[in-house]
């Protein structure tokens, strides 16, 4: 099994994927895919490529924390905005660079999120005895909204997806890496996927990919830090928003903006969801000294971003949003190259977080 990849000092979150769904033995294909496998006796660390929950000694958590105090001084003031201005610039010089064969198709989102499996409207699901007056209610709502939105843009509803009964928006799509196994997976004929990116190249990879249709999916750039840049879609509209290593590549100092816009978006009883980057991770200790930026958030070697949060940090942007919790868990795993006979530490954060009906 080969060691995590980076390239330009870039950490290949999607070897989380290949270490648990892609390994050729039919036992794994078989058995539950996360949170079932535990270390129990550590001469067996190199059985298995990667163990679940993996506890942390009081040693490990020090040295963590002396690794990240001693990198932690931040770049000049008119680096760190040199970063944030030509943020766009550095995406854009990536996927560039890498096109669709840096990250793998993210098929383990749908053990992880079931809400992007087939037949997973939770609004119609939750509460099945109000099932009429809750479908009534929602489409006199969105009916509402549909005209609100066509008084804005001069358009008579005609927004993309305006018919789709479950409607999905994935904020920092890149090449498609979570839309396409979506669409793959999900045949729900009232489906309609959503996806935007910063970088204009990643978007434009996506709609030059023969899997892209525009009858089912919609791809667009934005700007997520930019809480005054318009969506194609109304308030109110999305049943769910998925944000699967993006959050962290903002300042943070635009996260809760961006996360409360974001928020709008959803039909009550709709739900965000994230998997991010946890305190402590191997690759925020794997940083050297002068690739900090401000507290727990740095730059790789391409000038792309990376902050590491901690449970309580995400709970505040989500609840602050007006956001109720589903799900916040540390996903602490521990891979191993048994070639090389090398143990790393992952740290991830995954949250669900839904709107007030």
């Amino acid at each position: 099994m080969a060691a995590p990849r980076t390239v330009d000092g870039v950490e290949a979150e999607n070897t989380e994927i290949s270490l648990t769904l892609s390994n050729s033995s039919s036992e794994d294909t078989k058995r539950p895919q996360f949170g079932t496998r535990f270390l129990t006796d550590p001469r067996q660390v190199f059985q298995h490529n990667a163990w679940d929950n993996v506890e942390w000694t009081e040693e490990q958590e020090e040295a963590a924390k002396k690794k990240v105090s001693e990198n932690n001084q931040p770049l000049p003031l008119e680096k760190q905005e040199e970063y944030n201005s030509r943020a766009s610039e550095y995406w854009n010089g990536f996927y560039a660079i890498h096109e669709n064969h840096f990250f793998k198709d993210r098929h383990w989102l749908f053990t992880e999120f079931p809400e992007l499996a087939p037949q997973r409207n939770l609004n119609h699901e939750s509460q099945p005895n109000n099932s009429a007056v809750d479908s009534s209610h929602q489409d006199g709502c969105e009916q509402k909204q549909c005209r609100d939105f066509a008084a804005l843009s001069g358009d008579n509803c005609a927004f993309p997806g305006s018919s789709a009964t479950y409607r999905i928006l994935e904020v920092g799509c890149g090449v498609g890496n979570t839309v396409f196994p979506i669409l793959k997976t999900n045949n729900d004929p009232g489906l309609f996927v959503y996806c935007c990116d910063f970088s204009s190249t990643a978007v434009e990879l996506v709609k030059t990919n023969p899997e892209y249709d525009l009858n089912r999916c919609f791809a667009f750039v934005h700007d997520l830090s930019d809480v005054e840049a318009s969506f194609p879609i109304p308030d109110g509209s999305l049943d769910v928003i998925v944000l699967i290593f993006v959050l962290s590549a903002l300042h943070p100092d635009q996260m809760q903006a961006s996360i409360s816009r974001l928020a709008g978006l959803l039909k009550p009883g709709g739900v965000m969801l994230l998997r991010d980057y946890g305190r402590y991770d191997m690759a925020q200790l794997r940083f050297k000294k002068g690739r900090c930026l401000s507290e727990n958030f740095y730059v790789r070697g391409d000038g792309t971003r990376v902050y590491f949060f901690t449970r309580d940090e995400l709970h505040e942007l989500f609840s602050e949003a007006g956001l109720e919790k589903v799900q916040n868990l540390v996903d602490r795993r521990l891979q191993v190259n048994r070639g090389k006979q090398l143990t790393m530490y992952r740290v991830w954060i995954q949250c669900k977080y839904r709107k007030p009906c």
